[in-house]
Parts: C-alpha cells; sequence; structure tokens
C-alpha cells in the first residue's frame, strides 16, 4: 500500500473516532506496529495528528475537545479506572474532586460509600453524587464554565484553601513524557494546584489517551501524585519517574 495513501487513510479514521490505538491500525492496514509506529511519528512531526502512548488522536494544543464528545470517549476505561480509583476511597473520608469526564466517573463509582465529605468544582460531580443521601457536597464558587459546568476563577481558588481533605482525586487533559501535566484553561488550572496543595493524598486518574497529549498549559508534574490510575502502561519513561518519585501505578 503506497504511503501517502496510509498516511490519508490514517487521519480519516482518527477523524471518524478521535482517537485509534495502534492495534486498530495494524489490524486494519494489516502492516507490522513498527510501519504503524512509523507512520504515526511522521504524521506528528507534521501536526496533522498528535501522537498518545498505544495510539494517536486529532488535537489542538490550545483548545480542547468539545465536553460531549470527551465524555462518549474511552468511557469504558474511564469507568474501570474509576472502580480500582474508589476502592482506595475508605467510608468517611473527605475529598476533593476537580473537572473532568474521569473525574465525574469517579463520583459515579462513590454513589454506594458512605458518609463522605465532597467539595468540588465541577456542577455534573455534585449532580452525581447527590443521589447518595449519606454524602455531604459542598459546591465552590466561581464562574461556571458554560460549556462543561467547571466552577473557576479567583473566588474559587479561595474557596478551595479553606480546606485540607483526605484525598483529592484530579482529571487532566494531557501528560507530557517529561511527566508533566497539561490544560487548556489556565483558570481551571490554578483551582486543581489548590487542590493539589490542599490534599494529604492525590490520586490523578488518567486514560491512555492522555498521554503524550499536547495542552499548553503546565499544571504541575506527575510526582506530585501519590496514585496514578490509568488503563494501559505507560511509557517506560513514565514508570520511571514514577518509581523513582514513588508515586503508585494502578493499571486497570
Amino acid at each position: 500500500m503506497n504511503q501517502t495513501y496510509r498516511h490519508n487513510q490514517i487521519i480519516a479514521l482518527i477523524e471518524q473516532r478521535n482517537f485509534v490505538s495502534i492495534d486498530e491500525l495494524v489490524d486494519h492496514f494489516k502492516v507490522t506496529p513498527q510501519t504503524i509506529r512509523r507512520d504515526l511519528n511522521t504524521l506528528a512531526k507534521t501536526n496533522s495528528i498528535t501522537r498518545h502512548h498505544g495510539g494517536a488522536c486529532l488535537g489542538s494544543s490550545t483548545k480542547n475537545t468539545e465536553y460531549l464528545e470527551r465524555k462518549g470517549t474511552n468511557q469504558q476505561a474511564k469507568n474501570n479506572i474509576a472502580r480500582q480509583l474508589v476502592q482506595l476511597i475508605p467510608n468517611n473520608s473527605s475529598l476533593f474532586i476537580n473537572i473532568g469526564t474521569t473525574t465525574e466517573a469517579v463520583a459515579q463509582a462513590l454513589i454506594h460509600h458512605e458518609n463522605l465529605k465532597v467539595v468540588t468544582n465541577n456542577i455534573h460531580v455534585a449532580s452525581i453524587l447527590s443521589e447518595n443521601q449519606s454524602c455531604s457536597i459542598i459546591v465552590a464558587g466561581g464562574e461556571v464554565r458554560n460549556n462543561d459546568g467547571g466552577i473557576i476563577g479567583e473566588s474559587t481558588i479561595e474557596f478551595i484553601n479553606q480546606f485540607q481533605m483526605d484525598f483529592g482525586i484530579i482529571g487532566i487533559s494531557g501528560i507530557d513524557e517529561d511527566g508533566s501535566l497539561l490544560d487548556y484553561d489556565y483558570r481551571e488550572v490554578r483551582v486543581s494546584q489548590s487542590i493539589i496543595r490542599n490534599s494529604r493524598q492525590v490520586l490523578l486518574a488518567a486514560d491512555h489517551t492522555k498521554f503524550g497529549r499536547n495542552a499548553m498549559i503546565r499544571l504541575g508534574n506527575i510526582n506530585e501524585a501519590n496514585h496514578l490510575f490509568t488503563d494501559f502502561d505507560p511509557s517506560e519513561n513514565i514508570k520511571n519517574l514514577l518509581q523513582s518519585n514513588g508515586v503508585q501505578l494502578h493499571i486497570t
């Protein structure tokens, strides 16, 4: 098969599915994984795609994909991550939950926990957990972002800083190969930084599409987490970074 044709077909598949894995492309084109990796690396160098560990997607470093599209992407993986993460949360715990579709899956998985005290800047998280009669929910004040129900701004940061919680549950848009945690909205990033500072343990939840995803604002580093929950083995570089900083890796 002509390489240029295959490259065009790869881009077309990514446009259709938002994310495609190396295994899917190998099966589709009947070529070796090495060939697909070379194709993806070539396309990434021309900014035609965004390369991830295990696959690729179309993406921008300046603008996140729409909420409903993110909500439907890798939902089973997010649910699996959430189910494993909440096993670490005992009843009678206090926790922050930030903005993100993965953290919303975590909220859903916490429905049957008892006597939780939750502070969140995510309207959807508050709505989900309102079904749990024993759960006390405190919603941070601030500006509500229309596209995804996130609450952001200086007053949100001031509100978060009043608490010291057992757990901070963090979702993220991208994780660079050097461990940088990346996101798109500076105001959202500052709130998440406050959550990390005011949490005794930080639980980072990120499916494999977040690795290598390029967003322009640096939130912090993966070494600030105590636990990372994901659905695929990350790169050796990331695993070494986790190990050297005592971050426990959980793969669903």
